[in-house]
């Protein structure tokens, strides 16, 4: 029987012992994996979905809430921006691109935004299938909303009055689904896109026409720094950055993750202790047994080895437990998620999780260290006599 099956064997001894240190370690473990790839995956669909968006133009507001519900498409819009002062801002010199975008419909779940085809460029979205809007009430769908709800170039389907209830159901007029999108892993998937005139015509809107905001490239630098200003200050609209706001959003985000962080951390270090008082306490029961093992051949250094080798086996299996029910809390956490916006993926590894396995390593390299040195120290003919 080799070291790592001697190791092993002595781990299952206790097995009661075993579960409470595994599932110390694997509960730390996996909200470390579960916050790391969260975080990630936050990060990143929050500068992917704001690239390329430099300014973000509605009402009066909350200047956070009003990014969230214009580039995320996970937050009530601020209200309404009258179509004259969308259009003079579209025509600013200090502005070289501006989509609008008009909210205030849902289907299934799914936003239906009226825009036009500076959307489409501006993300670079691609058909999957069909084409795209050429006149109103035809849309565009994500590969989300095509996947979960079963559509395709041709169906047709009704909208509901609100950003989330199904209640107030658009009867009185179907849209006909022209093109689907090609997946891109953007908040694009789960949209229905359509003309603005879709929109106004939904909502009985023919004299004065409004949107619900302007996504805003900058013409130059300067714009920057004056555009903004000039938005706030003297008019009835507000502009908001998306860089400073996600920045704000993250930090607000972070409060939480850092007390959370911590509390796994100090899970691990725990999990860390109860390996080692086990591993001291097996070691003072198994004093007779490593005697007969050094006196039937095994060398010093073969035992400190298998007491190095239970601890670290033991925080290894642990912490890549852990990952696994990380990624599988993540992804239940997602497909439950109401939001399909804000739908975490726990299907996705990162490289970074390999850090907490060494992490778990290392804990049980350091918890083993104190009982491998007693053992290798064991004054084996004093042991003896004692028998």
């Amino acid at each position: 029987m080799n070291t790592f099956q001697i190791s092993w064997k002595n781990l299952k001894a206790n097995r009661l012992t075993l579960a409470l240190n595994l599932l110390l370690i694997a509960f730390g473990t996996g909200m470390l994996a579960m916050l790391l790839l969260g975080m990630n995956q936050a990060g990143e669909r929050l500068r992917d979905n704001a690239r390329g968006v430099d300014l973000v133009v509605g009402a009066k507001g909350s200047p956070l809430q009003l990014i969230l519900s214009s580039i995320y498409f996970i937050d009530f819009p601020t209200g309404n921006i009258s179509g004259e002062n969308a259009h003079s801002l579209a025509a600013h010199p200090m502005v070289k691109k501006a989509v609008p975008l008009a909210l205030g419909d849902n289907y299934a779940g799914f936003r239906i935004v009226g825009t036009d085809t500076g959307y489409v460029s501006l993300y670079g979205l691609e058909l999957a299938a069909g084409r795209f809007w050429t006149k109103p009430f035809e849309i565009v769908i994500g590969a989300d909303v095509a996947r979960a709800q079963g559509l395709k170039a041709g169906d047709r389907i009704y909208g509901s009055h609100g950003l989330t209830s199904d209640e107030d159901l658009h009867d009185d007029h179907p849209y006909v689904v022209a093109g689907v999108l090609k997946q891109r892993g953007s908040v694009a998937d789960n949209l229905v896109l359509t003309s603005l005139e879709s929109v106004w015509q939904m909502h009985g809107a023919d004299g004065a026409r409004e949107i619900t905001s302007m996504l805003l490239q900058y013409r130059s630098r300067m714009a920057m720094a004056a555009l903004p200003a000039t938005i706030n200050r003297s008019t009835a609209m507000q502009a908001a950055s998306p860089a400073k706001e996600s920045a704000r959003l993250f930090a607000l985000i972070g409060i939480g993750v850092d007390a959370v962080r911590w509390f796994a951390i100090a899970l691990m270090l725990l999990a860390g202790v109860s390996v080692f008082v086990s591993l001291y306490n097996s070691l003072r029961e198994r004093v007779y047994d490593l005697a007969v093992m050094r006196v039937m051949g095994a060398s010093s250094g073969t035992i400190f080895a298998m007491i190095v080798l239970e601890g670290t086996l033991l925080t290894t299996l642990g912490s890549f437990a852990g990952i696994l029910l990380g990624h599988g809390a993540l992804h239940a956490i997602g497909y439950w998620q109401g939001s399909p916006q804000a739908r975490m993926d726990g299907l996705v590894f990162l490289p970074e999780e390999g850090l907490l396995l060494a992490a778990g390593l290392f804990i049980g390299l350091v918890a083993a260290l104190l009982p491998a040195i007693q053992a290798y120290r064991t004054d084996i003919s004093e042991t003896m006599s004692k028998i």
